[in-house]
This record gives C-alpha cells, structure tokens and sequence, in this order.
C-alpha cells in the first residue's frame, strides 16, 4: 500500500512538474512572439521613417529645379542672317542628341506634331518644318514634304506659350499641349514628349517676328 501511494505522489508531482514546464514553454514562445513583433514594428518604422524622409528631399529638391528653371520661352525674334540655330537650343539647355523626337540643323528644326485643325477640331499628326531661310514654319502630311498642309510665316508669329489646358480643345495629351498665336489664329500642337515641346517652343518663339515688344 505504502509502495501505490509513493508512485502516485510520484506521478502527481511528475505530472505538475510537465504541466510546470508545458506553461513556461508557452510563456517563452508567447515572449519570443511578442519580441518578434515589435522588431519588426521597429523596423516597419524606421522603413516608413527612411522613405518619408526620401519623399521630403525629393520634394525639395524638385522645387529648387522649379525655382531655378528659366522660363520655356524667351520671346526674343531673331533677324541675324548668322544665326545659329541648333547652337542656340544646345545654349539654351536643351540635349537635342538626345531628343530624337526633332532635327536640328543651323537653319531649320524638323520633327512631327500634332494640331488641332482649325475649321474642324480634330487632331492630326503632321511633320513640322521651321525654316529660318524661307522664315516660315510649314506643315505637312508626313515627313517625305511632299504634300503642304499650311504655312505660318515669322511675320504672323506673336506669342508661343504653355496651353495650360484652358483653350486646347480635347487635347489628347493636354500636358504636351503648347500654342503659337498668329494675327489670325492660335495654333495647338502636341508635342510627344516634354523635352520636344520646350525644344518646339524655343525654336519657334525665334521667329516670332510678330511679337514687337521689345524689339527697337
């Protein structure tokens, strides 16, 4: 008899002794979770941190390039017979080797647009030819310059400007959406890439000989 209650105690003081050990186990892994969880929550953090900070100097960055850009045109017409034009943009800050979109030489700039008509307002993709020695800016069909759509002579050119979206009618890119003012009309181009518009704009406010302003 004194023997079964001795095993019993035995098996009783076994049995708490594993229920013991079965809890603290638990107790470590409930510990080694909650650990866990908060070195990632530590590292979600600084991750969230590191890229808020990334954001805020991409900002700021950005806005310093929008202070310190020159404006998208110079309204300065050009009357030299010297003149450089291919130099002139590489001066202003354009990399036309880059810029596949256009054709640069000394006298002409060559590259497809696409305009708004005028009596109907749909867009059509032409090929742009500015012409320093004709002093015209001629459109075509396409790019062999064998069927003439139109002709805008230097003469007639007033303002060359960022639409701004408030005149384009439906443009199909209204932020590539840039305006030549004639005396007898506005004419809306897209250009295909950011980079081709400033190019388009600067090249043709050079044969703005409409806008007097400042000219003596």
């Amino acid at each position: 008899m004194e023997r079964l209650l001795k095993e019993a105690q035995a098996e009783k003081a076994w049995l708490i002794e594993s229920k013991e050990r079965e809890m603290e186990a638990k107790k470590q892994a409930l510990q080694e979770e909650r650990n866990r969880r908060e070195q990632l929550e530590r590292r979600l953090q600084e991750e969230t941190e590191r890229r808020q900070q990334l954001i805020e100097k991409e900002v700021k960055m950005r806005e310093k390039q929008r202070s310190q850009a020159r404006p998208l045109t110079r309204y300065l017409p050009v009357r030299k017979e010297d003149f450089d034009l291919r130099t002139h943009i590489e001066t202003a800050g354009h990399n036309v080797e880059t810029c596949y979109h256009v054709s640069l030489t000394e006298k002409t700039c060559r590259g497809f647009l696409v305009k708004m008509g005028g009596k109907i307002k749909t867009w059509k993709k032409r090929w742009f030819v500015f012409d320093r020695t004709k002093r015209t800016l001629s459109y075509y069909a396409d790019k062999h310059e064998t069927k003439l759509k139109g002709v805008i002579y230097f003469q007639a050119i007033e303002e060359v400007y960022y639409d701004h979206l408030k005149s384009a009618h439906k443009s199909p890119n209204p932020l590539l959406t840039f305006s030549v003012k004639t005396r007898d009309r506005i004419f809306y181009m897209v250009a295909p890439s950011p980079e081709t518009m400033r190019i388009w704009m600067d090249v043709i406010v050079t044969g703005a000989e409409g806008y007097t302003q400042f000219m003596v």
